[in-house]
């Protein structure tokens, strides 16, 4: 065992140095490519636990190349110690959602304000899924990865569904919140949309929008 035990936040360095060398930029740009939808982490963060590390032990850094940037590789303990944290039981998430905070007090705002704050996220969700739904398309993505990414899918769908039910729920003006049912399309139309710029322009010919 290691004398102290790992936080996920360096658990997860060591796990992409599994792939090889990496120095702290390089580690800073896979950890926000590869789990920052969901495992939130900064620059400085990875940076000192980086140096902690290292002074456990768990990684060597090897000379300086370009910019003064130290490749950072697993020694021995810190395959122990990655090992080790991989299979303890996760534990429960932790939510932080800013938006939902607003809306728990949202009796408290304008109800044009709400309805604003709530169609500008819904846009980011529809986005957002129909980003995660090109990258699962393209099939590069290891096994693992995609089932991240489903998750990632089904949790944006989950909170578009809600998006569709919540302007009722609030008594909100269905255009101003993006439900209105008169003209608006399903999620899952405006998230294909998204990810094809044709379409569009189609939808608008066939609803006279």
């Amino acid at each position: 065992m290691t004398a102290r035990p790992l936080n996920a936040t360096a658990a997860s360095l060591l796990g992409f140095l599994h792939e090889g060398p990496m120095t702290g930029w390089d580690l800073v740009s896979i950890a926000q490519a590869r789990i920052g939808k969901f495992w939130s982490l900064t620059t400085s963060q990875v940076y000192r636990e980086l140096a902690a590390m290292e002074r456990a032990g768990l990684i060597e850094a090897g000379e300086k190349g370009p910019r003064d940037r130290k490749p950072y590789v697993l020694t021995d303990a810190g395959r122990l110690a990655f090992a080790e944290w991989i299979d303890r039981e996760p534990g429960a998430e932790n939510i932080r959602y800013p938006l939902l905070l607003t809306v728990a007090f949202g009796d408290h705002l304008h109800p044009e304000r709400l309805a604003a704050m709530l169609a500008a996220h819904r846009r980011s969700h529809e986005q957002q899924l129909a980003e995660y739904e090109r990258e699962l398309a393209a099939g590069w993505m290891p096994p693992h990865g995609a089932a991240t990414l489903e998750f990632g899918i089904l949790y944006e769908r989950a909170v578009l569904e809600w998006f569709e039910r919540v302007g009722d729920r609030l008594g909100l003006d269905p255009a101003a919140t993006g439900t209105d049912p008169a003209g608006a399309v399903s999620a899952a139309d405006r998230t294909t949309a998204a990810a094809d710029p044709a379409l569009p322009s189609q939808r608008r010919r066939a609803t006279g929008r």
